[in-house]
C-alpha cells in the first residue's frame, strides 16, 4: 500500500508545478494585454489635439476623463469581486476595453472624445483592480516574489504599445485602426490563458482572506491611506509621462512626431527592466533603502532634464523616471493585498482608487500649470513627487512590513 501511495502521488507534483506555472503566465498575459492596449495609443496623443484644436489646458481637461473613469469603476470593482471572483472579472473588463478602445479615434469633437476616453478609462480601472487581485492571490499561493515581474510584463506590454504607437504615428496608422488590430492578439491571449487563472473559491481561501475579512469595517484605515498617498504620488508621475512626454518632446524640445512619442518608450522599457529584476532586488536590498535610491535618481535625473533643453536629456530623463518608480506601485500593491482583517480586493481597490486619483489630479494640473508657466515649468511637478516619494518610502514602515516577509523566494 505504502508503495502504491508513492506511486499516485508521483505524478502530481510535476501537474502541480505545471498549474502553478499556468497561474503565472495566465497573469502575465493580463497584465502585457492592459499595458500594451493603454500605452498604444499616448504617441497619438500630439495628432489628436491638433485635429481638434485643444491649448494645452483643454488637453488636460479632456484627458481628465480618462482616470475618472477608472475611479468610478473601481468603486464598482470593489464591490462586484466578492460575488465573480477576479478571473471572471478580467474576461469581461478585457472585452470592454478591447471594445471601447477603437471609439477613442473616432472622436470628432473634445466632448465625444471625453466621453469614450471616460469609458474606456472606465474598463482601465476595473480591470487593474482585477487583475492586481488575481496577482496577489497568485503570489500568495506560491509564496513567492512575484508581483515586481506581474508589472514588469505591463511595463514590457507598456514599451511594446509605445512602440507601436509611434511606428503607427510615422507611418500615418490611425489610432482607430491600430487599436482594432491590437485587440486581436489580446482576444486569443485570453481565450488561451483565463482558464488557467485562480477560482474564485482559491482566492477566497487564500491565507488570511477570509470571506467576513471586511464585514463591518471600513476599508479607509491608517494604512491604505498610507499605502494610497504612495501610489498617488507615483501614478501622477506615470500619468503625466503618458499623457505630457510626447508633447513636450514635440513642444518645448522641438523633437518630430515619431521621436516625440520614445519619450514614454524609454520610460516603459526602463521601468520593465527593473521590474522583471525586481524579485531578486527585493531579496538582496530591504524596500526601505532599495526604493528611496531608485525614486532620489529619478528625482536628480528629471530635474537636469528639465533644466536642460535637448532632446537626449529629456529621454534620459525620462528612462530615468521609470526606473525610479518602477518598485513603487508593485510593493505597495503587495502590501495592501496582505493588510489584517481586509480582504485583497477591497484592499487593493481602495490603495487603486487613490492611485488613479493621481491620474485625475495630473492632467488638469500640468495643463494649468503649463497655460500659467509653460510645460517645462509644469513637469517640475514630477522631481517634486519623487523627491516625496524618496523620503516616504525611506521612512514609512508599512511600505516595507505588510507582507514582505511572507514571501521568501525570488520569483523565477
Amino acid at each position: 500500500m505504502s508503495n502504491a501511495l508513492i506511486a499516485d502521488r508521483k505524478p502530481q507534483a510535476p501537474r502541480h508545478a505545471v498549474a502553478r506555472a499556468r497561474q503565472r503566465v495566465a497573469v502575465t498575459a493580463t497584465f502585457i494585454s492592459h499595458g500594451l492596449l493603454f500605452a498604444s495609443w499616448t504617441a497619438h496623443i500630439p495628432q489628436l489635439k491638433l485635429a481638434l484644436g485643444l491649448s494645452n489646458s483643454a488637453l488636460g481637461l479632456v484627458l481628465l476623463a480618462t482616470p475618472v473613469g477608472a475611479v468610478g469603476s473601481m468603486l464598482i470593482a470593489r464591490r462586484l469581486l466578492p460575488t465573480l471572483g477576479s478571473r471572471a472579472l478580467i474576461r469581461i473588463c478585457l472585452l470592454g476595453y478591447c471594445a471601447a478602445g477603437p471609439l477613442v479615434g473616432l472622436a470628432s469633437t473634445p466632448l465625444l472624445l471625453a466621453v469614450t476616453l471616460f469609458a474606456w478609462g472606465a474598463f482601465q480601472g476595473s480591470l487593474d483592480v482585477a487583475m492586481n487581485t488575481q496577482a496577489v492571490a497568485v503570489e500568495r499561493s506560491q509564496s513567492r516574489h512575484l508581483m515586481p515581474s506581474f508589472h514588469g510584463a505591463w511595463s514590457v506590454g507598456s514599451f511594446a504599445g509605445a512602440g507601436v504607437g509611434a511606428l503607427a504615428v510615422a507611418a500615418h496608422v490611425s489610432l482607430t485602426s491600430q487599436l482594432l488590430v491590437l485587440a486581436l492578439p489580446v482576444f486569443a491571449a485570453a481565450a488561451i490563458f483565463n482558464h488557467s487563472l485562480i477560482t474564485q473559491q482559491d482566492e477566497r481561501d487564500t491565507p488570511d482572506s477570509p470571506r467576513s475579512a471586511t464585514r463591518g469595517r471600513s476599508p479607509l484605515t491608517r494604512a491604505t491611506v498610507v499605502l494610497g498617498a504612495t501610489v498617488f504620488a507615483s501614478m501622477l508621475c506615470e500619468g503625466a509621462t503618458a499623457d505630457w512626454s510626447a508633447v513636450y518632446l514635440r513642444g518645448p524640445v522641438h523633437a518630430d512626431p515619431a521621436t516625440a512619442g520614445l519619450g514614454y518608450a524609454a520610460f516603459a522599457l526602463v521601468m520593465a527592466a527593473v521590474r522583471l529584476s525586481g524579485g531578486h532586488l527585493l531579496v538582496r536590498l530591504p524596500t526601505n533603502r532599495l526604493l528611496p535610491i531608485l525614486a532620489a535618481l529619478a528625482t536628480a535625473a528629471m530635474a537636469i532634464a528639465l533644466a536642460a533643453d535637448t532632446q537626449l536629456t529629456a529621454l534620459i530623463g525620462f528612462a530615468f523616471l521609470g526606473a525610479g518608480l518602477a518598485l513603487v506601485v508593485p510593493t505597495v500593491f503587495s502590501a495592501a493585498g496582505s493588510l489584517p482583517g481586509l480582504a485583497p480586493g477591497v484592499a487593493i481597490a481602495t490603495v487603486s482608487a487613490y492611485g488613479w486619483a493621481g491620474f485625475v489630479c495630473g492632467p488638469p494640473l500640468i495643463g494649468t500649470l503649463a497655460g500659467i508657466s509653460g510645460l517645462r515649468a509644469a513637469l517640475t511637478v514630477i522631481p517634486t513627487l519623487t523627491l516625496i516619494i524618496t523620503l516616504v518610502t525611506a521612512r514609512v514602515g508599512v511600505i516595507h512590513t505588510s507582507g514582505q516577509s511572507r514571501h521568501a523566494t525570488v520569483a523565477a
